[in-house]
């Protein structure tokens, strides 16, 4: 499938947050099916179900968002680059909205946010520009 005429009716930002759910749900069927079936410790079931998340992520985004065709590679690293800044993003603003009296869900959900626009423009321009 040609992904050329979805980007006709779809916007980009919105085909990022579809394939971000994609890999979100990857990553924890991933953590789930690891921990309940593979007796895993959930803390590497969780960084084991990520690491699939950022590659679902990657692969939806470079053909699907970005439709990008250049080097896989440079546009991999980039990604995965990015993909860490946006946890530890997520991660430090947690830490700050729990530690003002925020509830641990309502700066994850703030935290996510963040995380979601701060990616999308760096994907958009570095990762896949």
């Amino acid at each position: 499938m040609n992904p050329a005429p979805l980007a006709l009716w779809v916007p980009a930002w919105l085909r990022y947050v579809a394939v971000g759910a994609v890999a979100t749900l990857g990553h924890y069927a991933l953590l789930a099916l690891l921990v309940e079936l593979g007796h895993w410790p959930a803390t590497l079931a969780a960084g084991a179900g990520a690491a699939l998340g950022a590659q679902l992520g990657f692969v939806g985004n470079r053909w699907l968002t970005f439709d990008h065709r250049g080097a896989w590679l440079t546009a991999w690293w980039r990604f995965q680059l990015t993909a860490l800044l946006g946890g530890v993003t997520s991660m430090a603003m947690v830490a700050a909205g729990t530690r003002v009296g925020l509830h641990y869900l309502l700066a994850q959900a703030c935290a996510t946010l963040l995380a979601l626009v701060l990616t999308y423009a760096i994907n958009r321009r570095w990762a896949f520009g």
